[in-house]
Order: structure tokens, then sequence, then C-alpha cells
């Protein structure tokens, strides 16, 4: 019987046994077959990153350094961040804000089951496309909420009705608010048996806006603890409009560098191939001075064979 090519890498993994590697990490990242994404990811960073003896340079000298290291841009938390020194600095270096990361999304939730800590967020949420909007960025990560805030019936309700009056800004701005899958209870268990978990919720959850400017910023790492990243990629599709990288193991249950771990790093690269992703990855691991980052760069350009 024809199988679709989703259900037959999932099944394919399984009976291979998903507490251990797949063939394919098995090998060396240099061993194995490589799909090149050069030419489709530009390689980012969140800001937080650039540390080290780095720490107390000036804004401009940090973006120097992050350009020097090969990274291509840099995601700031916001709001908060100095929205006129950050646009001297990209003007100085060449060197452009790609988004934003909602810097409060976890303590001020849109599932919150308080009125007005919903409001505070959805608050956040525009003054962060407004001011990401200003330098130059196109999109806004955004973790919706947790599932300890209800039912997911209830919290998915709630949290939509709460996100969708900021999209009418998001259109105006031509900015996206771009959903991040991350460790939240929500949509997936955290707990449930890698063979049964699906990007399936995901999707819908993106759909129910109705609008090409919510999306998702797809974490490479944060999914592979729940199952094939290459098919959950499959499922979500053109919703995918950036991703976030970062290495995790199975084995440990913990993540790790960029390239270390166990992440089916071929099996993301015909991924992303096949959806035809073209974009920015934000790296989003331990940073440091000029040699971690250059390091982690290196490491980008490894797995996706750039």
């Amino acid at each position: 019987m024809q199988m679709n090519h989703s259900t037959s890498r999932r099944q394919f993994a399984i009976g291979l046994g998903m507490g251990a590697a797949s063939l394919a990490t098995s090998l060396s990242i240099a061993e194995q077959p490589v799909a090149s994404l050069k030419g489709r990811i530009k390689k980012s960073l969140k800001f937080g990153m650039i540390g080290g003896e780095l720490k107390s340079e000036s804004l401009e000298e940090k973006f120097k350094a992050a350009k020097a290291a090969g990274f291509e841009g840099v995601e700031f938390n916001a709001p908060g961040f100095d929205v006129a020194a950050v646009k001297q600095a990209i003007d100085a270096t060449g060197f452009p804000v790609d988004g934003s990361v909602v810097g409060n999304h976890w303590k001020i939730r849109h599932t919150d089951p308080d009125p007005a800590i919903r409001q505070q967020a959805l608050d956040s949420l525009k003054q962060a496309l407004k001011d990401t909007h200003a330098v130059g960025g196109d999109t806004v990560l955004l973790v919706v909420g947790h599932g300890k805030d209800g039912p997911e019936e209830e919290i998915w309700k709630r949290s939509v009705e709460n996100i969708r009056q900021a999209v009418p800004l998001a259109e105006e701005l031509g900015m996206t608010i771009a959903i991040e899958n991350v460790w939240n209870q929500f949509c997936y268990s955290h707990s449930g048996p890698l063979e049964t978990q699906t990007a399936d919720k995901l999707a819908r959850y993106c759909d129910e806006f109705e609008s090409p400017h919510v999306a998702m910023q797809f974490d490479l790492g944060n999914h592979w603890k729940y199952g094939p990243t290459g098919d959950w990629i499959r499922t979500l599709g053109h919703r995918v409009v950036k991703l976030d990288i970062k290495g995790f193991s199975r084995e440990t249950g913990k993540f790790c560098h960029i390239g270390k771990g166990d992440v089916d790093w071929a099996d993301v690269r015909a991924a992303l191939t096949e959806i035809d992703f073209k974009g920015w990855c934000a790296a989003e691991v331990g940073g440091g001075g000029a040699k971690r980052l250059a390091e982690v760069s290196a490491n980008m350009s490894e797995v996706f064979g750039l």
C-alpha cells in the first residue's frame, strides 16, 4: 500500500526505536548526506548572546562583532530597547535587526485567566510590533501562553481572542506575529509518547487567526523531544516564516550546542527544502565573546550545509 511521505518517515523512525538516534544521526554531521540550504538560510542570533569581552562594548561594536562572526542579523527583546540607538547602530554597521522576541511573554501571558494580565500581554505585543517595525524588523516572536492557565479548549479561545486584537496592527505595519513552539504544555503533551505527537494542533492554532500575519517561528531543537523535527516542519509547511536553532539530546533530555545531541539534521535539511523555506534562523544557545560567536555561526553552517 502506498503511504504518504510524512507517515512513512514517522513509522520508519518509530521502527528504529524512538529512544535512540536514527541511522542518519548515528553518523557525524560531516558523514551525513548534505542537502545544502545555502542561499536559503540567513543566520541571526539573540542579542543577549553577545557577551564575554564584548559585554561592555557599545551597541555598534557588538553589531560589528556579530557580523564578523558570520551572522547577518540580530533579534532584540521587545519592547524595551532604545529604538533611536538601535537605528543608529544599524546605519553605522549595515547590520540589521530582522525581528524581536516579546520579552515578558512567559510571565505576562495571553492565556492568563486575569483579563488585566491579558491586556498587559496585548499592550506588550503591540508595542513590540511598533518598535520592531521602527528598526526595520518584520517579525515579533511570541509564546502565546501556558497550559497551566486552564483546559486547552479554554486557553486556546482566550489566547486567540486576545492576540487577534493585535493582528490589524501587524497587517498595517507589514509585520508577522511569529508563534514559537516551546515547552509550554499547550498544543502537545510534554510527557506524551513520541509516536503520537504531531504538529497538527499548532497548525490549526495558527490557522485560527485567518491571517498570513500570524505564523510560526519554528524552534528546531525544542521539538526533537516530541517527535521527528522534519515531520513537524512538513506539517507546518508555509506557516514557518522563521526558525530558531539549538541542539537537543534525547539521551540526556537536555539542550546542547548546535550539532551536538541527536537531532536528525539530514531530515531537517530535507524537510526545509521540501517546504521551500527561505528566511532567517536565529541561534538560541549560550553565547559569549567573539570566539564563541564564531563557533555558533560555524555550527549553524555545518548543520545546514551552508
